[in-house]
Formats: structure tokens, sequence, C-alpha cells
């Protein structure tokens, strides 16, 4: 059986992204703004004397108050900014408003669906023994300080937007008329709204389980003491650049309203998509890509620091790199604002590095992975570890491209828009067309590959 083809003619110009580029900066001089004033916060109690300790705010709470700062920063830029509650994509018509009688029809249907959702997740978080421990344990203590206040807040904003969307009979409204059997049904209605919200409870609760450490680590660090040092200077401008890539990933995984088009309009339905992507996290990941697992590639290995020890002008040269590298893939993630989640079809982005490439944040961790942990630069002289190391992490970066071309066939099958743009950054982006021409070398034509047949 052959896949289906979504080819199509290149377009002569790169289709309009749907995200801007000020959503996600403004996203990240909120951050900026924010982490200055958690390091600054003694300065700060002193000169407004203020109650409490005088000392900076590095707590897993202050991150977290950096994704409430972050995302209302993000949601009033594309509302007041980039109009996108004006946007056809939203469903929504606010010139037509439905009596709230009427709107109570669908939404006490789409509030049985909604709450069956929580109580299915809350029992999946119950039985996953890995949430209730390690970092983990606080993803666990705030999903469960902000249960009931979502399950109140639930209502009023299902009401009033009931009233203003042009088919309410939505994913979340096919799963309660599943569930209370009075009206008809469709079955792929209800897979996306499952598949949606398994996305949104597994990676929800990992983003919000990494927000402090990195974030305690960006507040602390003194960055006076090591501006002569290439490797502690490089580290930390790559936590840093970590720290914007995780808060602004946690938004996009936690704002997914409709009024603000960031809306999950589809999870990829491809079981190979989900198997691709759920490898690279925990807690699967610890069974295949963690240390001595199965596809461990940094045995033995001491890393470019090690490798590169004595020679400072290749360590400033390699950490400058690897800090580029970081930043592109920060820059991959804040470029889609409020939009960011893996396994999901939220719009088309076309601008920032998704111009140069169509995976600019799978391409340069995966580098970074190469010119960090360098493994076949082995400590104790082993060409088995040497050859192992440098085939695992091959196949680690085999992954992602397996990832990547799951997402592409999701994203080609649900909009013309993403196909014009394969098609587009295909004849003219500088990384991708390299890239294509590299892999039609390497592949036969199809003539040859009829005849090995």
């Amino acid at each position: 059986m052959t896949e289906p083809s979504f080819a199509s003619p290149a377009p002569t110009s790169r289709p309009v992204s749907d995200v801007s580029p000020g959503v996600g900066l403004s996203g990240v001089v909120a951050l900026i703004v924010w982490v200055l004033v958690c390091r600054n916060w003694p300065t700060i109690g002193e000169a407004l004397h203020l109650p409490g300790p005088r000392a900076v705010l590095s707590g897993p709470y202050a991150a977290l108050a950096s994704v409430f700062f972050t995302t209302t920063t993000m949601a009033l830029w594309s509302v007041l900014v980039d109009k996108v509650h004006y946007r056809p994509s939203t469903g929504l018509d606010w010139t037509n408003p439905r009596p709230l009688s009427q709107a109570m029809e669908t939404a006490v249907t789409k509030l049985a669906g909604l709450w069956a959702t929580w109580a299915v997740i809350g029992f999946y978080y119950c039985i996953g023994r890995w949430y209730w421990d390690g970092q983990y344990v606080f993803a666990m203590d705030v999903l469960g300080a902000v249960a009931v206040p979502l399950f109140v807040l639930s209502i009023p904003y299902v009401l009033w937007l009931e009233r203003y969307m042009i088919e309410p009979r939505d994913h979340a409204w096919h799963f309660g008329a599943m569930l209370i059997g009075r009206e008809a049904w469709e079955a792929d209605e209800v897979k996306k709204h499952a598949r949606a919200w398994a996305i949104k409870a597994f990676f929800g609760a990992f983003m919000i389980s990494i927000l402090p450490g990195g974030f305690a680590g960006v507040v602390e660090a003194d960055f006076g003491q090591i501006t002569r040092d290439p490797v502690m200077i490089g580290t930390a401008l790559i936590n840093l650049l970590f720290t914007v890539d995780v808060q602004i990933g946690t938004v996009g995984y936690l704002c997914t309203f409709r009024p603000l088009d960031a809306h999950i309009r589809s999870g990829n339905p491809l079981l190979a998509g989900w198997v691709a992507a759920l490898m690279c996290y925990p807690p699967f990941v610890m069974a295949t890509m963690g240390n001595a697992q199965v596809l461990a590639y940094e045995v033995n290995t001491g890393g470019w620091v090690w490798a590169l020890q004595g020679h400072t002008a290749l360590l400033w040269l390699w950490a400058g790199v690897m800090v580029v590298l970081t930043a592109i893939y920060a820059w991959a993630t804040f470029a889609f604002g409020i939009r960011f989640s893996n396994l999901t079809y939220r719009g088309v982005l076309t601008n920032g590095p998704y111009r140069f490439t169509r995976h600019p944040a799978y391409l340069s961790k995966n580098l970074f992975w190469w010119l960090s942990a360098l493994p076949f630069a082995v400590n104790n002289h082993s060409l088995t570890d040497m050859v192992r190391n440098t085939v695992l992490l091959g196949v680690v970066s085999g992954i992602y491209y397996w990832r990547a071309r799951t997402e592409e066939a999701h994203l080609l099958a649900e909009d013309p828009k993403y196909r014009a743009y394969h098609a587009w950054m295909s004849e003219n982006a500088l990384i991708t067309r390299t890239l294509g021409r590299i892999a039609g070398l390497i592949r036969p034509r199809s003539g040859e590959a009829q005849a090995a047949e």
C-alpha cells in the first residue's frame, strides 16, 4: 500500500505565518523582565519597604509566576495587536451572540464531557507512579491546587464561549454527548477530543515539573564571576536559553484558548507519531535514552569540556557554537508564541527559523547533542565504546527524523497552507533544499526502485 501524496506546485512566495513574531518576542521580554525582578528582589523590596525576606526569588512558585506573567503579556499582544480573536479560524462570531438559554443546551453537554475528561486525567495521574516522585511532585501540587478553581471557572467560561461559537458541537461536545447518550455523536470527534487532552495531560505535567530547576539556575547565576571562563559562561547562557524554551513552551501547553486562536485543532492521529514523540520524554526516555540504558550514547565519555581541556580558544569557539544552537532551539519555541506543543495542529508557522528549515528545533537540538557529547571521544580508549556511542547517538537522531516525518504527515493532511509551505521550503529554503538534494542523491530513483522490486 502506498501513502497518499499531498505534493503540490511550490507557491511563488512563502505563505504568511499564522503566528506573528511579536507575540513570541513579547513573551521573551516579559520573561526577562520577571527574571530581573526576581534577581533584584532584595533591592526592590528594600526600596519599596515591602514585607517579607530580602532574598532573590528563585523558588518554584516564582518560576510558576513567570508563566502567568508571560502568558498575560502574550495574550494581550495577541488580542490588542494581532487581533487574533477576529480570525475565522477561531470558529467564533462576536457579532451574533446566541441567547443564553440557547447556549445552555450545548454548554451542559460540553461541561459534562470536559469534567469527565478531567476526571480521567486525574485518575491517570493517580496511577502513574512517576508522577509522585522527584520533579513531578511539584507539578502534582500545582495541578491539585488549581483543580477546584478550574472546575468553577469552566462554567462561566463555557457559557460565555457558547454564545459566540459558530459550531458549538465541537470535540468536547461530542464526548459529552457520548457520555449522556441523548444525542447523536461522532466517534471521530471523540477521538480528536481524546488525543488533544492526552497531549495536554502528558506534556503539561512534564513542562510544569521542569520549570523550577532552570529558572532557579538563571535567577541565582553570578554572571560577574564567570565571564572569563568559556565553560561557565557557555553553560550559563545555555541554561538561560533553555529556560526561555521551557517557559514559553509551558505557556503553549496551558494556554489553548479558542478566543486566542490557540486551540488544538487536531492531535496527531498517527500511532508512529506518538511512539516517536513519547520515546523522547519521561518516563519512556528513561528506558531508551537515559545514561546506561538502551540508547545511552555517553558511556565513558567526558564530553566537550574534557575533550577540549587545555585548548582555550577551542573551548570559546565550541561554547559559542553551542550557545548559538541553543538560541536557535529557543527561537524555534518562542516563534510559536502561545501555540507551542508537540503532536498538535494549531495553525501554520512559516516565519522565524522556520523560513530556513521545517524543523529548526530538531536540527539544532541534535547538532547540540553531537557537539556536547562528542560520543566518539571516550576516556577509556575503547574502540567498542567509541563505535557504540556514535551509532547510538545516530539512532537518537534518527528518532527525531522519524518524529519530523510523522509531524509532516499530520500537517500535510490537515491544511493546504502547510502543503504550500512544505512545497515552498523544498524549493527555496537553504537548509531544507540542500538536505533534500542530498537525500535525493542517496535515495534510488523511482525507476531504479521498481526495477529492484
